[in-house]
């Protein structure tokens, strides 16, 4: 029988290899000055790269419950080795078109389909411990881009452009296959992995994703991870610049709260997603909206840059944190029968975000020529949703869970 906590290991070994997509502004000076491409068209292929993570996700999430981990992990490895090596190859030959195919669509669908394999697979050997379970791997995700970062910043430096994505193409194939090929779900059993009463702490209603898809809480959840990425990732977008206009920090300083904001999303990820177990999922969605309604509310106030920093530390968290702990609070409520398929649907919000999130500020930004307009802006939008997070604790805080009634 296999170990769970290898398991998990291997889980993290997929997310530390996709989430590389989070050190994307890394590279792109690089490549602007390689290509002579702008900034616009350079980031654009993040964008794409995140949307057809979430289209791919909500697409494949079946393809994943049909085949089982291994078979889908390694499918992710072909179409994110596929992403990187065609990287290179677009680079090679400048063209903008190919770098939007290969790194956007081909990699962006190696990355929806590696970061919903191994949820359905670590939820049933951690029964009892789900958000802590899911959070480890969405955990890798988040600190990624702190390995990632300074590596690509080395192998550009010493090899350049393509052979960077050459390099790595080949070590994240390695690792990818090496932790797919280790995934599998537990044996069926009364007991469980760890001899843990299985029964007792899953939902006794199992659900399909179509008829998850047939109750108002999965679009409630829809929503709220929607409002929590796209405040979140605009936010990201432009940490960095606001930083330096709004409370007149260095560039030096604002690269290195960067540099902290990556370390905070991973860490907020295992955090809450481990409080989660204790709290429950609906009262730390809750906690993270009042969170936010008054954070993102005060950042748009602040003239200090500690306070500045601070407050963006916190917020950051929360978003990490809502990754996290959203497979937990799908298998509270709709069991682990399709849970990466379930899943693979509610990610289909992050790929929306992806694109509203900071096309709404720069849009909101050049229009008010203010920060601050979008600051509050957020904040009103986490009012709605802690008004929709209030409402699921308290349909859900009776016992479990749902009935499969449908609309």
């Amino acid at each position: 029988m296999k170990n769970r906590w290898l398991i998990a290991l291997s889980a993290i070994g997929i997310h530390i290899c996709i989430g590389s997509v989070y050190a994307w502004s890394v590279l792109t000076k690089p490549i602007m000055q390689a290509m002579g491409f702008t900034l616009k068209e350079t980031t654009w292929t993040f964008s794409i790269a995140i949307l057809f993570l979430g289209l791919s996700a909500g697409f494949l999430g079946d393809y994943v419950e049909k085949y089982g981990p291994r078979k889908s992990g390694l499918t992710s490895t072909c179409f994110f080795g596929l992403g990187m090596f065609g990287t290179a190859l677009a680079l090679h030959l400048n063209s903008l078109p190919l770098l939007y195919l290969f790194y956007g669509v081909i990699g962006g669908i190696g990355l929806g389909t590696g970061y919903i394999t191994p949820v359905s697979t670590l939820v049933k050997w951690f029964p009892n411990n789900r958000g802590f379970a899911t959070g480890l791997a969405i955990m890798g995700f988040g600190f990624a881009s702190l390995i990632a970062g300074p590596l690509m910043q080395i192998l550009v430096a010493k090899y350049g452009l393509v052979q960077n994505f050459v390099i790595l193409g080949c070590v994240y194939m390695f690792i990818m296959a090496a932790s797919a090929l280790y995934l599998e779900p537990p044996k069926a059993s009364n007991g469980g992995p760890s001899g843990i009463n299985v029964k007792s702490i899953l939902p006794d209603t199992q659900f399909t994703a179509k008829e998850a898809r047939k109750t108002w809480q999965f679009y409630a959840l829809w929503w709220i991870f929607f409002t929590n990425i796209t405040c979140g990732i605009g936010l990201l977008a432009v940490a960095s610049p606001m930083a330096q206009e709004v409370v007149k920090m260095t560039p030096m300083a604002a690269a290195s709260m960067v540099g902290i904001i990556g370390l905070i999303n991973g860490l907020g990820r295992i955090f809450w997603s481990t409080i989660s177990d204790y709290l429950g999922r609906s009262t730390v969605y809750v906690v993270f909206f009042l969170i936010q309604i008054f954070a993102f509310y005060a950042l748009a106030e602040t003239s200090s840059a500690f306070i500045f920093q601070l407050i963006v530390f916190v917020i950051i968290s929360c978003y990490g944190g809502g990754f996290s702990c959203m497979p937990a609070f799908l298998s509270d409520l709709f069991g682990t029968k399709e849970l990466s398929a379930i899943h693979g649907k509610i990610l289909t919000a992050w790929g929306m975000a992806g694109i509203a999130g900071p096309l709404l500020l720069s849009w909101i930004r050049e229009t008010t020529n203010s920060y601050s307009i979008t600051l509050y802006f957020f904040s009103a939008c986490f009012v709605v949703s802690l008004i929709i997070a209030g409402i699921l604790k308290w349909r859900t805080s009776v016992g479990v869970l749902i009935e499969k009634k449908h609309f």
